[in-house]
Order: structure tokens, then C-alpha cells, then sequence
């Protein structure tokens, strides 16, 4: 397979826009979902079905607003429990997320009910299947969802926007995360997925490609094995009992971790 090095930013079309957020369509039955606040939803659609991949903050009827481009049955999937990607879910009768992210109590309860996803698990949405892979790491139910008709990936915060926030808790050890990325290159690889569509798309405007995951695989690595050389202290955007008091960052090439220097495994 040829190694791509680069990803071009996307000439998006938008569609709607109001005071919470922008939508633009990427590709064909591919829209993302921009927030006044730097959050990412995606909007698929197949022959039968749609899905809404996170359901951002702060976005006054999300649901009526995800009408204005599909009309299809809708099914809800969040990729994990933090309230930047599930502070809407209320707005919906039911939504999907991995078990293990119930350890995270922030996020916003369903008005309905929680179905659980589990690894493998796949949304066939007509013509288009999207297939669930549990990679824990940012949290503990973190997921990507693969979309093999576009050769593409939805990763929201488990590989990051450029960064992954690693400090978080509850805590997930580094050597496990160097396994989920371990796991999401041989995906790539063997399923020919170029294009990573984040969690926070607005800072990108572009997919990331296969050697972005390596960079974060070889910092994972490098991490989980307690070499720590080239990290500088972070500091919070914002207050928050989520973390340790002594977080670092570390940089290789376009991928960056952020982590509690005291606590990585």
C-alpha cells in the first residue's frame, strides 16, 4: 500500500449555518457538523438510514437542525461520554455508546435510553455500513467508526485533532492506548482507510492521514515505555477536577499526547 503523507484541506460546501453551528457536506452523504465552540458532529446518510456521530454542546434543537438535512430514520451514536461530544443527547429518544464510559459521569443522561455498542458491532444504514471498533485510550469507551464506502474513519477524540488529552480521568494506561493505536494502523493498512475525520474538526479542516496515526503510535510507544524526553509542561485551557496537578505534553511530527507526568500506566 502506498504510504500517503499528507491530506489536503477539504473543499466543504456549506449548507446551513445559524448562531450554534455550521454544516458543510465533505463528501457524498458525508456532513460535518461545526459548533460555535469548537465541537465536531458528523451527519451520514445511506439509501435507508442516517446516523449522527456526537452530539456537540450548547446547539438549541439539534434534532430539528439535523432534519434540515436528512429526513431518514436516525440512529445517535456517541463516540464517548465527555459533554462536549454527548451534551445533546437529550434531544434524542435513544443514543448509543460503549459501556465503559458510564464510569464518566459527566455526561448529559437520554431522555429515552442508552443501547450499548460493543466492538464489531455494525450500523448498516443502507447501502453504507459503518462498523463500531472499541479503542480505549482518551477514555475507556472510546470508539472510531470505519466507513469503508468513502475510505474513511471517524475518530473523534481517540486520536485527536492533532492532540490527545491522555490526562483525563478516569485514567487509561498508556500502554493500552499504544495498542489501540497499534490496532487502528493494521485497520488502515489492510482496509485501505486513508482519511481520519476528528472530533474537532474546526482547528484541521482537513482529514488527517496513515502517518499521523503512526506519529501517535511511536509517541504512545515511546511513552508507555517511560521516556518522556522532549515533554513541557501543559496547562489547562480551563478549570477542571478531571485531572492530575502535573500534566506535560510531547510532540512528534504532527501528533501530540498530553499527559499526568505522574501517572502514565
Amino acid at each position: 500500500m502506498t504510504l500517503i503523507i499528507s491530506c489536503a484541506a477539504i473543499s466543504a460546501q456549506e449548507v446551513f449555518k445559524n448562531a450554534d453551528l455550521a454544516i458543510s457536506k465533505l463528501e457524498q452523504g458525508v456532513w460535518v457538523v461545526e459548533t460555535t465552540d469548537m465541537t465536531t458532529m458528523y451527519i451520514i446518510e445511506g439509501a435507508e438510514r442516517a446516523m449522527l456521530i456526537d452530539t456537540g454542546t450548547n446547539c438549541d434543537a439539534l434534532d430539528e437542525v439535523v432534519r434540515k438535512i436528512t429526513n431518514k430514520p436516525l440512529i445517535v451514536v456517541v463516540t464517548h461520554n465527555h459533554p462536549d461530544h454527548a451534551g445533546n443527547i437529550r434531544y434524542f429518544d435513544e443514543a448509543y455508546m460503549h459501556p465503559s464510559d458510564t464510569l464518566i459521569q459527566l455526561g448529559v443522561e437520554v431522555q429515552g435510553k442508552y443501547r450499548w455498542l460493543q466492538d464489531g458491532d455494525v450500523f448498516d444504514l443502507g447501502g453504507r455500513k459503518l462498523e463500531v471498533m472499541w479503542m480505549p485510550g482518551h477514555t475507556p469507551g472510546s470508539i472510531v467508526l470505519l466507513d469503508p464506502a468513502i475510505n474513511a474513519a471517524y475518530t473523534s477524540d481517540t486520536f485527536g485533532s492533532g492532540q490527545v488529552w491522555m490526562q483525563l480521568r478516569p485514567h487509561t494506561p498508556m500502554r493500552t492506548y499504544y495498542e489501540s493505536c497499534v490496532r487502528m494502523e493494521k485497520i488502515m493498512r489492510e482496509q485501505n482507510i486513508t482519511k481520519l475525520y476528528v472530533g474537532h474538526y474546526p482547528y484541521l479542516k482537513r482529514a488527517l492521514p496513515l502517518n499521523y496515526l503512526i506519529e501517535m503510535r511511536d509517541l504512545a510507544k515511546r511513552l508507555s515505555e517511560g521516556d518522556t524526553s522532549g515533554s513541557t509542561p501543559f496547562h489547562m485551557p480551563f478549570q477542571s477536577d478531571m485531572t492530575g496537578e502535573k500534566l506535560a505534553a510531547v510532540t512528534n511530527g504532527m501528533a501530540t499526547i498530553v499527559y499526568d507526568s505522574e501517572k502514565i500506566n
